[in-house]
C-alpha cells in the first residue's frame, strides 16, 4: 500500500494504472476509521481493479462551532486499517495541499434536498460535503465511488452531484454496519461516555419501532415520528428530527408510497448521533 500526501505523487501513481485499463474505486473518509469505514473498502475492492481511499478532515463542512479542531486525526492505526481492507493507495493531503488557496469557489447542491433534515441542522454542510468530494473526483477520476448510507442524505446529495454535473462516476451505498446491539458505527461513537454508550441503542430502537409500524401498512407518519421522539426525549436524549421520508428524495411522503426511509439526528449528552432505516 502507498501513501501518497501530494496530488501530483498520487496523479504519478495512479496515471500508469489507468493507461493499463485498470477500474478505479474511490472511497473518501475523514480518518479515525472503524470496521464501518472497511467494509466499505473491501466492497469497493469487489467493483475494481485498485482501490484509492482518501483521509481528509474537511474544514469546509464544519460550522464554527462543531468539533473540527478535536476530531481525532489516527493516519497511523487508519493506514493498518486500511491495508487490511485491501487498500491500494491513500491519499492522505494536508490543509495546505487540498486547499493552497482560500476554497472561494464552492459547489452548492440543490436547496431542496441540501436545506432539510441535516442541511437545516447544519447549514453550509452539504456546500463543504459537495466541494470537496467533487474536487476528490478530480484528483482521484474513479470509475467507481463507495459511501455509506448511514450518511444517507450526504450519499443523495454525491449522487445528484454526480448525475447533473455528468460525471463518469458510478456511486454505489454501502450498507450501515451496526455493533451487535444495533448501534450504527460512527467515529464520533468514540465521544460517549460508558453510560452514553449503552443508551445509545435507543437510537435505533426508535427508527426499528417506526419501521415496524410502517411495514404494518401504517401510514400516520406524523404519529409514527412523534412516539420516535417521544421515545427519545423520555429517556433523556435531545432528537433534533425524526423523519419518513421518500427514499428517492428525501421528501415528504404520500400514504400510497412504499419505498421510504426513517432519518433521525439526537444528541446523548454532548454527541451527536444520526442513524436511518429504509423500508
Amino acid at each position: 500500500m502507498q501513501i501518497h500526501p501530494t496530488i501530483d505523487g498520487l496523479r504519478a501513481a495512479l496515471d500508469p494504472l489507468r493507461a493499463q485499463g485498470a477500474r478505479i474505486a474511490l472511497v473518501p473518509t475523514m480518518g479515525n476509521l472503524h470496521e464501518g469505514h472497511a467494509s466499505l473498502m473491501r466492497q469497493a475492492g469487489t467493483l475494481a481493479d485498485v482501490v484509492v481511499a482518501s483521509v481528509f478532515v474537511n474544514r469546509l463542512q464544519f460550522a464554527p462551532h462543531e468539533d473540527f479542531d478535536r476530531y481525532p486525526r489516527t493516519l497511523d492505526a487508519d493506514c493498518a486499517r486500511m491495508q487490511a481492507a485491501g487498500v491500494s493507495h491513500v491519499f492522505a493531503p494536508s490543509e495546505g495541499e487540498l486547499y493552497p488557496q482560500p476554497q472561494t469557489l464552492r459547489v452548492v447542491p440543490d436547496p431542496m434536498l441540501a436545506d432539510l433534515l441535516e442541511g437545516a441542522f447544519r447549514p453550509g454542510f452539504f456546500t463543504g460535503v459537495a466541494t470537496v468530494v467533487a474536487k476528490l473526483f478530480n484528483i482521484v477520476q474513479p470509475q467507481v465511488a463507495v459511501f455509506g448510507k448511514k450518511d444517507y442524505q450526504q450519499l443523495m446529495v454525491i449522487r445528484q452531484l454526480v448525475r447533473q454535473m455528468a460525471l463518469p462516476i458510478e456511486i454505489v451505498g454501502g450498507e450501515t454496519l451496526r455493533a451487535d446491539d444495533g448501534l450504527a458505527l460512527s467515529s464520533r461513537n468514540g465521544y460517549l461516555s460508558a453510560a452514553e454508550r449503552a443508551q445509545s441503542v435507543q437510537l435505533y430502537q426508535a427508527l426499528s419501532a417506526a419501521r415496524d409500524a410502517l411495514r404494518t401498512g401504517d401510514r400516520e407518519f406524523a404519529r409514527i415520528e412523534h412516539d420516535a421522539l417521544s421515545f427519545l426525549e423520555a429517556r433523556g436524549w435531545s432528537p433534533q428530527y425524526v423523519a419518513v421520508r421518500r427514499q428517492a428524495d428525501l421528501q415528504s411522503p404520500s400514504a400510497h408510497e412504499s419505498s421510504l426511509v426513517i432519518v433521525a439526528a439526537a444528541l446523548l449528552g454532548t454527541t451527536r448521533l444520526i442513524d436511518n432505516l429504509e423500508v
